[in-house]
C-alpha cells in the first residue's frame, strides 16, 4: 500500500519556505455541475535561496489533467511527473510563466472541499486544502499571490457568478452563456479564494469608512430568504465601524460580499472579500429566531468580518500558526460581543463553553497545545483548544499589557507584517516591542497542553492588617507531555470589604506603582509554582474576588465559606 501525503505525519520542526513564488495567477473557469474546466495562468519565479536544478511540485487532487505549457510550448507527459496529489516539473528557469489545464466533476465531489454542488449552486472550501482539488498549485499558506478570475457559464443556470476582490468587467457570450472577470488587488494565499455560482437574489447596501470611503454592500442569498438578512446586514457595518473605532482597521475593498449556503461544512469562512456562510448566521426573522440565534449571527458575521485584518491581510505561515489568525479574530470577535451586548452575559457564556468543552479535552486522550508540533490531517485541529483556548492566550496578552500596549502591539503587528505570511513569535515580538515586555516565557501557553490548577490559601494578619495571598499553580500531565513546567498566569484580583466596596490594594515592596499608589484591582503575574503575595495598610479582613474577568484558563481552587460565596454574589461587581 502506497504512503500518500495525506498519511504522512507532517512536523513543525521541518517547515522550509517554498522553492518557487508566484508572482501572479490568473484563473478561467468554465463551469457545469458535471465537467468544469479550469486554466490556471500563473508567472512564477525561483525564490532566491532555491537552487537552480530545484523541482517545482504542485499539489493537486482528484484532477483529470488536460495540458501542461510552460512559456507557450506544450509540453509532453514525458516532461513532467504526475502522481495522485503532486504535478512534477524540473529544469525550468529563473522565471517562467505555466499554464495548466483540469477538469474538475463538482456534482461529484461529495467533500465539501474544494469547488462542489450545493443544490443548484456551486461554491468553494478552500482552507485548508480545498485549492488542490480545483487546480495544481502551491497550496500552502505561505504562497502569497494575486488573483484574476474569469468566470464563464450558463446563464439560465448560474445567472450570479462570484469570486474575490472587484468586479472589473461582464459580458455575454454565444449559446446563452455570459462571463464575470473578478480582480484581488490584495495578495493572498490560495485557501482564501472563493467562488460561488448560482440562482441567487442581491440585497445591496453600503458602508461610509472613517476615511470617507464608500463601501458597497452585498448580500447574496436564495429568492425565499431575502427578508431574513436585515439583522445580518447591520450586524456587518456595526462590525465595521467597531473595527475603526476600537483599533483604526478600515475595509480595504471596494465591495464586501456575503453569500449564505446550506451546505456548507464550516459555519462559515472569510474568503477574502467573498464571505461564505452556512445559511443559519446569516438568517433570521423575529417569528421563528431566538434572542441566541440573533446574538449568534451578530457575533459570527462581526467574525468572518474581523479576519480581513487578523487572517487576511496578515495571514499565517504555516498550519501551526492556525490559532494566530482564529485565537486572536475570536477574541477580537469577544470584545466586540462585549460592545454589542454589554452586561457580562456574553463572558459568562464564552467561559461557559471554554470549561464545557475545552477543559475536558485538555483533560482527555486528544489534549494538544494551542500550537501542535506535529499533525497527519489538519482539519482535525479545528478544535476548541485552538480557537477558544487561543483567544484565551491573546486576551491574556491583553490583561498583561494593559489595552493600550496591546493596541499599540497589535498596530505594530499589522504595520510590519501587512501582505504577509507569519508565526506566533512575530505577534509576541510585536507585542514585545510595543511594551518592552520580554513575553518568551509566556510563549509556553502554545506549546504546553493542559488546564494548569492554581491553589490559592490565605492568612489573614490582624496585628500588621495584612493578607497574604498563597499561590501554587500545577498541571496534569497529558499525552506526549509527561513534565510541565510553570506558566506566566495573570492573576486579576480585588478585595472586597464587609459593605462590599473594593479596597485599595498595596503590594509589600511593590515596584510596579511608584509611590505604592493605590488601586483596587490588581493583576498579579503568576510565574513559578509557588508565589505570595501580601497586601499591607488594610482597615478589616477583607473577601478575596479572584481571577476577575477569568483573567486566565485555569482552574482555581480556593476555599470559600458558603456565606463568602452568598457575600460575592450580592456585591462583587465581577461578572
Amino acid at each position: 500500500m502506497t504512503k500518500t501525503d495525506s498519511d504522512k505525519t507532517i512536523y513543525l520542526k521541518d517547515y522550509q519556505a517554498p522553492k518557487f513564488l508566484v508572482e501572479s495567477i490568473a484563473l478561467i473557469f468554465r463551469l457545469e455541475q458535471e465537467c468544469t474546466r479550469v486554466t490556471s495562468r500563473m508567472r512564477l519565479r525561483r525564490a532566491p535561496a532555491t537552487a537552480a536544478d530545484a523541482s517545482l511540485e504542485l499539489q493537486g487532487r482528484q484532477l483529470k489533467l488536460l495540458s501542461v505549457t510552460l512559456d507557450g510550448k506544450v509540453l509532453n507527459c514525458d516532461q513532467y511527473q504526475i502522481d495522485p496529489e503532486h504535478l512534477t516539473l524540473n529544469q525550468l528557469p529563473e522565471d517562467f510563466e505555466l499554464e495548466i489545464v483540469t477538469e474538475i466533476n463538482p456534482l461529484e465531489n461529495t467533500s465539501l472541499d474544494g469547488l462542489y454542488a450545493s443544490g443548484s449552486m456551486l461554491c468553494t472550501q478552500c482552507e485548508p486544502h480545498g485549492f488542490s482539488r480545483i487546480t495544481y498549485f502551491l497550496d500552502r499558506p505561505d504562497v502569497l499571490t494575486s488573483f484574476t478570475t474569469r468566470i464563464e457559464a450558463e446563464k439560465t443556470r448560474f445567472p450570479v457568478l462570484l469570486s474575490n476582490g472587484n468586479l472589473i468587467e461582464t459580458g455575454e457570450m454565444p449559446g446563452n452563456r455570459h462571463f464575470v472577470l473578478w480582480e484581488d488587488p490584495f495578495k493572498k494565499p490560495a485557501y482564501l479564494f472563493a467562488l460561488v455560482a448560482g440562482q441567487l437574489v442581491t440585497l445591496e447596501d453600503s458602508f461610509t469608512t472613517m476615511s470617507g470611503r464608500e463601501i458597497a454592500i452585498h448580500f447574496h442569498v436564495e429568492a425565499q430568504n431575502k427578508l431574513k438578512c436585515g439583522h445580518a446586514i447591520k450586524a456587518l457595518k456595526k462590525a465595521m465601524r467597531w473595527d475603526e473605532d476600537e483599533y483604526g482597521l478600515e475595509y480595504d475593498l471596494d465591495l464586501y460580499q456575503v453569500v449564505a449556503v446550506d451546505d456548507f461544512n464550516f459555519g462559515a469562512m472569510e474568503n477574502k472579500g467573498l464571505n461564505i456562510f452556512n445559511s443559519k448566521y446569516v438568517l433570521a426573522l423575529p417569528e421563528s429566531a431566538t434572542d441566541g440565534d440573533y446574538e449568534a449571527i451578530e457575533r459570527v458575521i462581526a467574525h468572518e468580518y474581523l479576519h480581513n485584518w487578523s487572517g487576511n491581510r496578515v495571514t499565517c505561515r504555516d498550519w501551526f500558526q492556525l490559532s494566530l489568525k482564529e485565537g486572536l479574530t475570536v477574541f477580537r470577535d469577544q470584545q466586540y460581543g462585549a460592545y454589542a451586548y454589554p452586561g457580562g452575559g456574553g463572558r459568562i457564556r464564552d467561559v461557559s463553553r471554554l470549561r464545557s468543552f475545552q477543559f475536558p479535552e485538555d483533560a482527555g486522550p486528544l489534549a494538544h497545545p494551542v500550537q501542535p508540533k506535529e499533525y497527519v490531517e489538519i482539519n482535525n485541529f479545528y478544535t476548541t483548544t485552538v480557537y477558544e483556548k487561543g483567544a484565551e492566550i491573546i486576551r491574556m496578552l491583553w490583561v498583561l499589557l494593559g489595552e493600550e500596549g496591546f493596541k499599540q502591539g497589535l498596530k505594530i503587528y499589522f504595520a510590519r507584517h501587512d501582505g504577509e505570511a507569519v508565526t506566533i513569535e512575530d505577534l509576541l515580538a510585536a507585542m514585545s516591542d510595543a511594551t518592552d515586555c520580554d513575553l518568551q516565557p509566556f510563549k509556553l501557553w502554545y506549546d504546553q497542553a493542559g488546564t494548569p490548577e492554581v491553589k490559592i490559601t490565605h492568612s489573614w494578619q490582624p496585628t500588621t492588617s495584612e493578607l497574604i495571598l498563597h499561590v501554587t499553580q500545577d498541571c496534569s500531565p497529558t499525552p506526549q507531555q509527561a513534565e510541565k513546567l510553570p506558566l506566566h498566569i495573570p492573576l486579576r484580583v480585588a478585595l472586597l470589604d464587609s459593605d462590599g466596596k473594593e479596597l485599595d490594594l498595596i503590594l509589600a515592596d511593590d515596584s510596579s506603582t511608584p509611590g505604592n499608589k493605590p488601586v483596587r484591582e490588581r493583576t498579579l503575574e503568576i510565574r513559578e509554582r509557588e508565589s505570595e503575595f501580601r497586601f499591607q495598610h488594610l482597615p478589616q479582613k477583607p473577601v478575596p474576588s479572584l481571577l476577575r474577568g477569568f483573567s486566565a484558563p485555569v482552574k482555581l481552587k480556593y476555599n470559600y465559606e458558603r456565606d463568602e460565596l452568598s457575600f460575592l454574589a450580592a456585591y462583587d461587581n465581577d461578572s
